[in-house]
């Protein structure tokens, strides 16, 4: 039996809801993925070319600092990883995250929320991220909150 992580990153508490249904129907750990410094609404204005997430956006480079600087995942062999779809892809505070820790030869699971998208160029730009030997899968993307019901249909068609 595989050890199981669910590890996300909310903006505005709607991926945090996923997570821990998430984490319920897998049997698995709960890991809150917080940046050191936490998004303002202002901050989260997409309509702003000039807000903190249009500006870290724009730079695939960027890599805003989060609480937990190491992520030590060596006891899990699936991470479930969640986030809200901004611009067609992750969050680059997602990419910090992998970046911050050993994810050789771990599966992971996408998921995500959205107003109306689905992962857009998501694995791909996570892949880079991650490391070679890991995998990443496509997992769901959601559009607004959903019942533990689903999520738990969801999980079990996983088969791992």
């Amino acid at each position: 039996m595989s050890k199981k992580l669910v590890a996300y990153f909310s903006a505005s508490g709607v991926t945090a809801d996923a997570a821990k249904k998430i984490a319920e129907a897998a049997g698995a750990d709960l890991h809150e993925i917080a940046p050191e410094v936490p998004y303002t609404r202002a901050d989260l204005n997409w309509r702003d070319k000039t807000s903190r997430s249009s500006l870290e956006m724009k730079d695939k480079s960027s890599r805003p600092a989060i609480a937990d600087k190491k992520a030590d995942v060596s006891e899990y062999d699936t991470i479930f990883l969640g986030f809200p779809v901004w611009w067609y892809t992750a969050p680059t505070i997602m990419n910090t995250y992998l970046e911050s820790g050993d994810f050789g030869g771990k599966k992971i699971i996408l998921f995500a929320t959205s107003g109306s998208s689905g992962f857009g160029s998501a694995a791909d730009d996570l892949k880079k991220s991650a490391g070679s030997s890991a995998v990443i899968k496509e997992g769901i993307v959601v559009h607004g909150t959903q019942s533990s019901d689903k999520w738990k249909k969801w999980v079990e068609s996983l088969e791992i």
